[in-house]
C-alpha cells in the first residue's frame, strides 16, 4: 500500500508511480484528477466468463449442471444465439463488468468477432477464446469449421491492442481427441492459451473414465495440453497427484466460487492449489450460471469459503484474493506484462474504489476492507488503457448507453421460446 500517491499516465501507459507532491513537480502541465478518499488499484480480471449469456440470466435456476445445460441452456442457444444476439449480450455485460471495476475478461462463446466488437465499442480489453466443439451450430458446423472461423478472426484482429486470443475446447467431454490435437499443435504454433472447463463435476471425470479409460486432465496430459498455457476452469475435482501436475507444468486455475455452488458442483481444493504454487485466478462464469459479473463478490467469496473448506483461517488471505482477482488473471492469460498491477510501462488499467461511504469506515486495513466490505457499487472511476470509462458512476461512453431497450427486446424472444 502506498499513501499519498499519485498514478502518471500517458499514452495510455502508466509513466510513473510516485510520491504525489513529486508528481506535481516532474509532470507539470498533465491533467490532475485528486481523488481523496479512493483506493487506486489494477483493474479486476474476469478470467472466465460467457459475456453474451447475460441475455440468459435467470432463465433456468437452481438446477445441477448438465439438467441445466441440456435440458435449457443449449436449446434456447440453438434457438436464439446468433452474431447480433452476441454482440448485445456482450455489450451488456461489458456495462456491468465496467461498473464492477473489470477491466479484462476472458470469453468463451459463439461468434468471438460479435464479442471482441462489443468489448471495443466499450472500451475494455478482453482475450476472446476460438471456441471448439463437435456439436453444430448457427456459428459454425463442426469442430473444423469453429477452429477456422476462430483462427480467421484473430487474423484479422491480431494487432489490436486491447485484444488478445485463446484457443478454447469447451470441455473434455465435448470435444474429441482428434480436436484435442488439433488445439494442441495450434496453441504450440501460435504460442497462445488453451481455455478450456476442466474437472467441474463428479460426473465429467465419471463419463472420461467410462468413455476414455483416464481422468479428464490425463487425457489432456496425453496430447502436451497439460503446460503453462493451460488455462484450468473450475478445477473442482482434483487429487493430489493432479494439483501436483498442474503446479509442476506451470498451469493456471480459473476458480469460479459462485457458479460452482450455485450448480452444486463441489468445492475447489484452492488451498492445497495455492500451497503447492499454482496460478489461481478468478472468474465469474456467465450470468446464466452465477448470475452476477461480480469480481468483489467472487473475491470476497473465494477467500471466505477457502478458510471453510480447508478449516483455516489463512487458507486464501485478503491479499491472495485481490492478487487473484488482478495479476493471477493477467498471468494466466499470458497479459502479465500488460497488465495486472500498478507499474511504470504497463497500460494504465485502473478502477478507484471510493472508500468515503459509512460502511467503509473506519478502515484499519485497506485490503481487508477490499475484499470483505466493498462492493462493486463502490467503484468510482475506471479506466482501460489511459481512458476513462466510467467517471462518479456515470459512464463516459455512449455506447454504453440505452442498452435496457436491447436487453427487453432479447427477453421477450427467449421467454417466448421458453414458454412455448
Amino acid at each position: 500500500m502506498l499513501e499519498q500517491h499519485a498514478v502518471a499516465v500517458r499514452d495510455g501507459r502508466i509513466e510513473a508511480v510516485l510520491p504525489a507532491q513529486q508528481a506535481a513537480v516532474r509532470f507539470p502541465g498533465y491533467q490532475e484528477l485528486e481523488l481523496k478518499n479512493h483506493v487506486l488499484m489494477p483493474g479486476l480480471v474476469n478470467a472466465h466468463t460467457h459475456a453474451a449469456m447475460s441475455l440468459l440470466r435467470g432463465l433456468a435456476d437452481d438446477l445441477p449442471l448438465m439438467r441445466w445445460l441440456e435440458e435449457h441452456i443449449w436449446p434456447a442457444e440453438a434457438k436464439h444465439v446468433s452474431r447480433e444476439f452476441v454482440r448485445d449480450g456482450t455489450l451488456v455485460a461489458c456495462a456491468e463488468m465496467i461498473r464492477g471495476g473489470i477491466t479484462c475478461f476472458n470469453d468463451m462463446y459463439f461468434y468471438p468477432d460479435a464479442s471482441l466488437e462489443a468489448a471495443l465499442a466499450a472500451g475494455l480489453r478482453s482475450a476472446q477464446g476460438m471456441i471448439v466443439i463437435e456439436f453444430p451450430s448457427a456459428y459454425a458446423a463442426d469442430a473444423a469449421d469453429y477452429l477456422r472461423r476462430g483462427l480467421e478472426v484473430r487474423d484479422r484482429h491480431r494487432d489490436e491492442p486491447l485484444a488478445s486470443f485463446c484457443l478454447a475446447p469447451h470441455a473434455p467431454y465435448t470435444v474429441s481427441d482428434a480436436s484435442l490435437k488439433q488445439v494442441a499443435t495450434l496453441a504450440a504454433e501460435l504460442d497462445v492459451p488453451v481455455h478450456i472447463h476442466l474437472h467441474e463435476t463428479q460426473d465429467e471425470i465419471d463419463r472420461s473414465l467410462a468413455e476414455h479409460g483416464v481422468r479428464p486432465l490425463e487425457r489432456l496430459a496425453s496430447f502436451g495440453l497439460v503446460g503453462p498455457g493451460l488455462v484450468a476452469v473450475h478445477a473442482v475435482h482434483l487429487s493430489g497427484a493432479e494439483i501436483d501436475l498442474l503446479a509442476r507444468q506451470g498451469a493456471s486455475v480459473v476458480h469460479c466460487p459462485s457458479s460452482n455452488l450455485k450448480l452444486a458442483s463441489g468445492f475447489a481444493p484452492v488451498q492445497a492449489l495455492l500451497k503447492k504454487g499454482v496460478n489461481v485466478a478468478l472468474g465469474t462464469d456467465g450470468a446464466a450460471s452465477n448470475n452476477r459479473l461480480d469480481l468483489f463478490q467472487e473475491m470476497r467469496t473465494a477467500a471466505l469459503l477457502a478458510k471453510a473448506v480447508g478449516n483455516d483461517p489463512q487458507a486464501m488471505p485478503a491479499h491472495a484474493a485481490v492478487r487473484a482477482a488482478t495479476l493471477s488473471g493477467a498471468k494466466a492469460l499470458g497479459l502479465e506484462e500488460i497488465t495486472g498491477s500498478i507499474q511504470a510501462g504497463k497500460a494504465a488499467d485502473l478502477i478507484a474504489v471510493d472508500f468515503s461511504a459509512p460502511e467503509l469506515s473506519p478502515c484499519y486495513d485497506v485490503v481487508s476492507h477490499l475484499v470483505y466490505v466493498a462492493g462493486r457499487e463502490n467503484v468510482s472511476h475506471v479506466w482501460v488503457a489511459g481512458r476513462l470509462l466510467m467517471r462518479d458512476r456515470e459512464f463516459e461512453n455512449p455506447a454504453l448507453e440505452r442498452l435496457d431497450s436491447r436487453g427487453q427486446l432479447w427477453q421477450n424472444a427467449v421467454r417466448k421460446h421458453a414458454d412455448s
